[in-house]
């Protein structure tokens, strides 16, 4: 009895993506070894794990560099017209990831800065609403008077409609009644 077809699709637990991982290299190691041994053909394979790790098998030796005693010159050019054209694809693949994470870096990055734009904004309309409740609580002049300077204690200059990066630094603040009292005493 055999078994029932599975999904070939990628397996999410990555303890068990592991395990499958080396079990079905190694049965592709042994196919390989046994397809170059009964059928006496030459097979070149390579196998990349998802860390980037390096597994690979060559029916003849001579494709790692080895036993290349007795081959002609159009052999060994032949040889080396194959491991370019191998080393060319391999290459190419690796590129085209490397191109694609940067692309899909640069989508983030970009999804980042608009997000950051929007939030500039509603820093902004905060801030323009505090500029408001300030001056309907304390009046026009007292908005300064509060809070000692055209800035507020939070760095944001009053009335000003810029989209500029806003650097905020952590503080220890006066209490509200701490602020009611100062502005008592300019006045």
């Amino acid at each position: 009895m055999g078994r029932g077809k599975i999904v070939i699709r990628r397996i999410d637990n990555t303890t068990s993506r592991q395990v499958t991982f080396s079990k079905r290299r190694n049965g592709l190691l042994k196919k390989a070894k046994e397809l170059a041994i009964l059928c006496d053909a030459e097979v070149g394979l390579v196998i990349f794990s998802s860390t980037g790790k390096l597994y690979e098998f060559a029916s003849t030796r001579q494709l790692m560099g080895e036993e290349l005693y007795g081959l002609s010159v159009k052999d060994l050019q032949n040889l080396e017209n194959q491991l370019e054209t191998s080393l060319q694809g391999v290459r190419m693949k690796k590129d085209q990831i490397l191109i694609d994470e940067i692309q899909g870096l640069n989508q983030k990055g970009n999804i980042v800065h608009e997000e950051n734009i929007e939030l500039y904004k509603k820093v902004n309309l905060l801030r323009q609403e505090n500029v408001e409740l300030c001056k309907k609580v304390y009046g026009t002049r007292d908005v300064i008077a509060v809070t000692g300077s055209t800035h507020n204690s939070y760095g944001f200059s009053i009335g000003e409609d810029s989209y500029v990066p806003i650097h905020l630094q952590l503080s220890q603040q006066p209490q509200s009644h701490e602020i009611s009292a100062r502005a008592r005493k300019s006045r």
